[in-house]
């Protein structure tokens, strides 16, 4: 729910609240057919007499009264029992009060009736593997992060362009995917100490197969790993080295496309009768001596789409004992799971919709290979209608996260593309623009989609933080969202050092380890103390989230867990003090403010300068 701030600075009354997280759904993993208690906190002053909970089992809507459970501090505890009658279950809650009835919902409480996408979900599917709730996840390019001693020995191909370690990268242009660094897998692994002082616990690579670009996404095998970055034994070295510290690694797999050079087009394209011709899409009616027409990814011709309809592509990928998803998830490698490039169009061609079908096949591969496996889906945009479905665990949350805190945080008067290069770049917005953003994306998924996404700050294929911010306090501000929201943090390697990059393809910056005092200091022990603030609490990595206040240049929330509470206030610019009511006394966790003590009517005065992060424990 959106909070906007009393003439006086102070925030209105809270609102009643519920979300999906252990302090008002204590069960967490539902089967179906099983009823479980759910929970409404009414707080005191907000005019409500009695609650209702509306389901819709089998697509019937039915009423049930709830009972007050308790009362703590003031706050009246509902409790109503909730059939998980289907797959995914919806409910919402009716409070009826002196003045009639108002919806609670997954976006907030509103006075008008709402469609049912919007409500609270119950989700009976296999949940996503337990580690992933507690991973802080840091990405890899590996032509850019390090290379090793053997890298100098190495034959560079017919299309690389040789670069130095400190040769600028060139954003855009045809030389951009061919420039070549020279970073591999063992250079990873020899700077595995950098990501344990910086707190992380899970490797996530992105594409590491033969390909003809640095980025690798247009892959010419899935068989082996790339010689350029040491081939399978130097992931098998990797992938033991990360075991070896108690992390996880994650790979990346293009489910969308091949390259052209894949030896799967490559038969496909010169013998129509190969078998490999049903796994892409081509235009038969193409005239002789003609170059092939298919179909490809945004009418590139070096990446040409796999045609899911077809069993041999589903076989190949996924099925077969010896698939590519199932063979890099075993031993020697053992990733424990996959980034699923162009999850988003993976499927889906014209009147082709096999987009739910692939992800559930997917999963159900995933699982059945090793059941603690991840599969994560990129999505740019709106990922609200492809999760919850049994199959992606969750998604790149760019429209939901990363944007809205760009367009809040960025600075001066220059465009910043954003991820899908709208016309115009990110518009600054302020904080309640940004908040309902977020909430509206939130509101349209189940919280385990919701907590289980990857919110990040940017990647390979945006613009760099620092960039979009302009300065270390305003990144130490972006990075403290990202290390105290809902959701899994994940960190583009160089962006802990202040590193900068004003599209995707420029802030592929390799790694400065050879010029230790260019990095910003003062951002790497941001990072790492908000990591390890986020490690520490459970209530950041497990609690529920409520809103408290949100102004122009403010955000202030709680996250709450059974185990304890913590109050987060986000500041990008100073302004007037904000005074809140309700709050217990809160010793400071992050930022250096003073302990919270509540004046003596009750009334607690938050920190009026900025840009600050500042989180308080709540005793």
């Amino acid at each position: 729910m959106s909070l906007l701030p009393h003439h006086d600075g102070s925030a209105p009354p809270l609102l009643p609240h519920h979300d999906g997280s252990a302090l008002y759904v204590p069960e967490q993993e539902p089967a179906l057919g099983d009823t479980v208690d759910v929970f409404v906190r009414v707080p005191a002053g907000a005019n409500v007499r009695q609650v209702h909970v509306r389901t819709t089992g089998d697509g019937e809507p039915r009423f049930a009264e709830a009972a007050v459970d308790r009362t703590d501090g003031g706050d009246v505890w509902w409790r109503v029992p909730v059939e998980a009658r289907n797959p995914v279950s919806n409910y919402r809650f009716m409070l009826t009060g002196s003045r009639g009835y108002r919806w609670l919902n997954a976006a907030g409480v509103v006075s008008h009736d709402v469609p049912d996408n919007g409500d609270f979900k119950l989700v009976t599917h296999a949940p996503p593997p337990a580690w992933a709730r507690d991973a802080v996840i840091y990405q890899v390019f590996p032509d850019r992060f390090a290379r090793s001693a053997a890298a100098d020995g190495r034959d560079l191909p017919d299309w690389a362009i040789p670069c130095d370690w400190d040769t600028p990268v060139i954003g855009r242009g045809p030389e951009t995917p061919r420039q070549f660094y020279g970073g591999d897998l063992d250079g990873v692994t020899e700077r595995l100490d950098h990501l344990d002082r910086l707190g992380v616990n899970t490797v996530y690579l992105t594409p590491i197969f033969p390909a003809r670009s640095n980025h690798r996404y247009d892959a010419a095998s899935f068989d082996t790993v790339d010689p350029l970055l040491g081939g399978d034994a130097a992931l098998a070295r990797l992938a033991d080295a990360v075991r070896a510290r108690g992390w996880r690694l994650l790979g990346d797999i293009t489910s969308n496309h091949t390259g052209d050079a894949h030896e799967w087009f490559t038969r496909a394209a010169s013998d129509v009768s190969a078998p490999e011709r049903e796994l892409y899409y081509f235009d038969e009616a193409t005239g002789c001596g003609r170059e092939p027409s298919y179909e490809s990814w945004n009418g590139v011709r070096s990446l040409p789409k796999l045609n899911w309809g077809s069993a041999e592509l589903r076989r190949r990928f996924a099925t077969a004992d010896d698939s590519l998803l199932r063979r890099w998830l075993r031993p020697p490698y053992g990733l424990d799971g996959w980034r699923v490039d162009v999850a988003n169009m993976t499927g889906r061609r014209g009147a082709d919709a096999y987009t739910h079908e692939v992800a559930a096949l997917l999963r159900e591969v995933v699982a059945d290979t090793r059941a603690d496996g991840l599969l994560m889906a990129e999505h740019g945009h709106d990922h609200t209608g492809d999760l919850d479905r049994g199959g992606w665990h969750g998604t790149m949350n760019y429209v939901g996260f990363t944007d809205p805190v760009w367009s809040w945080l960025r600075h001066g008067d220059d465009p910043v593309p954003n991820f899908l290069g709208t016309p115009g770049g990110v518009r600054r917005r302020d904080a309640d623009a940004v908040l309902a953003t977020m909430n509206t994306y939130r509101s349209l998924i189940s919280w385990r989609s919701y907590t289980h996404s990857w919110q990040l700050l940017g990647s390979h294929d945006s613009a760099r933080i620092r960039t979009v911010v302009g300065d270390a306090a305003r990144q130490e501000v972006a990075a403290g969202l990202l290390a105290t929201m809902p959701g899994t943090p994940v960190i583009f390697a160089g962006d802990e050092l202040g590193l900068t990059g004003a599209n995707g393809e420029g802030s592929r910056t390799p790694m400065p380890w050879h010029r230790p005092e260019s990095w910003d200091a003062s951002t790497f022990a941001a990072y790492r103390a908000l990591i390890a603030l986020r490690r520490a609490e459970p209530a950041l990595r497990h609690g529920g989230l409520r809103w408290l206040h949100a102004d122009a240049d403010t955000l202030v929330f709680l996250r709450e867990a059974p185990t304890g509470a913590v109050l987060v206030l986000a500041r990008r610019a100073a302004g007037d003090p904000i005074r809140l009511t309700g709050l217990r006394p809160a010793e400071n966790l992050h930022g250096g403010a003073p302990a919270l003590r509540p004046d003596p009517d009750g009334t607690t005065t938050l920190p009026s300068d900025g840009p600050t992060f500042q989180t308080w424990r709540l005793t």
